[in-house]
């Protein structure tokens, strides 16, 4: 497992993996021989509260990087999760359409939401690392 590290943004304490790579949307990324594995953050997770439901997107389905794919019930909200990169989703966590809380108590590890074939290997360039992510994070914090 990557090394943890724990921040806090506006109030909320929340932990990053360095070794993933992240999005402004909340999407966490690991790479895995051509596959990208997705999930949402611990920062993300904690702002949804209690994940009480998971709509997944379909093994077999072509998504655009940006696209949203997935959706979360909360006992807040509803909130899209958006495919990171370009290709065909490969893989999803059907564990999470009985286990929905898997997403808040494992964020970076059983509580994934699918994985894609990437198409375009540099569209990984356009991901935030860790510290990037940090600060996105607490910018918005800031703004509000």
């Amino acid at each position: 497992m990557s090394e943890r590290v724990e921040v806090e943004a506006g109030g909320v304490k929340f932990y990053v993996l360095k070794d993933l790579l992240y999005t402004e949307s909340d999407e966490w990324v690991r790479k895995e021989d051509g596959v990208v594995r997705v999930g949402v953050t611990d920062f993300a997770q904690k702002e949804l509260k209690d994940v009480v439901a998971v709509d997944l997107p379909e093994a077999g389905r072509r998504v655009r990087r940006g696209e949203a794919v997935a959706t979360l019930d909360s006992i807040k909200t509803t909130a899209d999760v958006y495919s990171p990169v370009t290709g065909e989703i490969v893989e999803v966590n059907e564990r999470l359409l009985e286990e929905p809380e898997l997403v808040n108590k494992d964020p970076y590890g059983e509580g994934w939401l699918f994985a894609v074939k990437l198409e375009d290997p540099g569209e990984l360039e356009q991901l935030l690392s860790w510290e990037e992510y940090v600060e996105n994070v607490k910018k918005r914090k800031e703004e509000g």
